[in-house]
């Protein structure tokens, strides 16, 4: 019988595991279509989006067929309203990063983080530490730091921004609840999902597209070297989404969020690396060093007793009475 140091030991080996390899996926995608819309002009996102669903169904559809994922349910209904949520997240973004300046864009994506926190507030009864939520403010003001230039709005990029915040923090909610409710892993998730997000987003992607570049996908000159970048761009797109839900299904989204900053950390330092000292100056690094000393903050603080936790009523506690169980919302999550 293993141990629970053992356990514990296991667990937080595979808790890094997923972490790295979120970060590492996730950071390789934006590089990779960095180069594919900056160097070879492919302005297409929404329809990339579609593509890189294509690319996942395809691999769960292949995963079934050799036994590696197993039959599941999913209501007909929690699917399409999960699909709802996450290509409203994936348009709006989109939308959002056109129509704003790249400062509120930051702003906008910093405010997931607390409406993350309020979902699960209301909806799971979390409740949070002193320390937890400070460091939630820390690690939102070292990121915002780094990040946050120029803000100017318009009223249609506000709206475009608040859709996009509400549907990614109810998309990645839905995504841990879902696993929780159902009993599904993360591909036999994606494997729902994947299909009808493709298919959807390839329906919808070249006419928004047109939309947002007034370019059409079909007259794009295509050639070896972008067809070989778009490819491998689906193919890491794959172990991001794969990696998403990993990662939330194992911690919740509002650590997802939190800890997931890193990834802009390491984006601005490979940005500096490969375009110089431009990329770079002082106030980037102190907001640096003060994210991730609070996602260093908020690991520790949330992991304590009483740092996040989920009230549990008794049914046949008295009225007003609580049933004096709290319980940690990290230990649901399956190892």
């Amino acid at each position: 019988m293993m141990s629970s140091g053992s356990k514990g030991d296991n667990k937080a080996a595979i808790d890094a595991a997923a972490w790295l390899f979120n970060v590492v996926t996730s950071v390789g995608i934006i590089l990779v279509n960095k180069a594919l819309m900056a160097t070879y002009g492919f302005t297409f996102a929404t329809t990339l989006t579609g593509l890189h669903f294509a690319t996942t169904t395809v691999l769960t559809v292949v995963f079934r067929w050799m036994g590696y994922i197993q039959s599941s349910n999913l209501p007909h209904s929690e699917l399409f309203k999960f699909v709802m949520f996450a290509n409203f997240s994936i348009v709006g973004m989109n939308v959002s990063l056109m129509w704003n300046s790249v400062g509120f864009y930051q702003i906008a994506k910093l405010s997931m983080i607390p409406v993350s926190c309020f979902l699960e507030v209301v909806l799971d009864k979390v409740r949070y530490s002193r320390d937890t939520k400070l460091s939630i403010g820390l690690v939102l003001l070292g990121v915002g730091v780094c990040t946050v230039t120029d803000v100017s709005v318009n009223f249609k990029g506000f709206v475009s921004a608040l859709i996009a915040v509400w549907s990614t923090a109810l998309q990645q909610y839905y995504v841990h609840y879902l696993q929780r409710k159902y009993s599904l892993g993360s591909f036999n998730l994606l494997g729902h999902t994947a299909p009808v997000q493709a298919a959807s987003l390839l329906l919808v992607g070249p006419f928004l597209d047109y939309w947002l570049t007034d370019k059409r996908i079909h007259a794009y000159h295509y050639n070896s070297v972008s067809l070989a970048i778009i490819l491998l761009s689906c193919m890491i797109a794959v172990g991001t989404n794969l990696s998403q839900f990993i990662c939330i299904g194992r911690f919740t989204a509002v650590s997802f969020q939190v800890i997931g900053h890193m990834k802009t950390i390491l984006v601005l330092i490979l940005g500096f690396l490969f375009f110089g000292k431009e990329g770079l100056n002082m106030h980037v690094v102190v907001g640096m060093v003060v994210a991730v000393v609070g996602m260093v903050w908020y690991g520790n603080a949330s992991s304590k007793p009483g740092g996040k936790e989920r009230a549990i009523y008794s049914p046949t506690a008295k009225s007003g009475e609580k049933h004096g169980l709290l319980e940690s919302s990290e230990s649901e999550e399956k190892v």
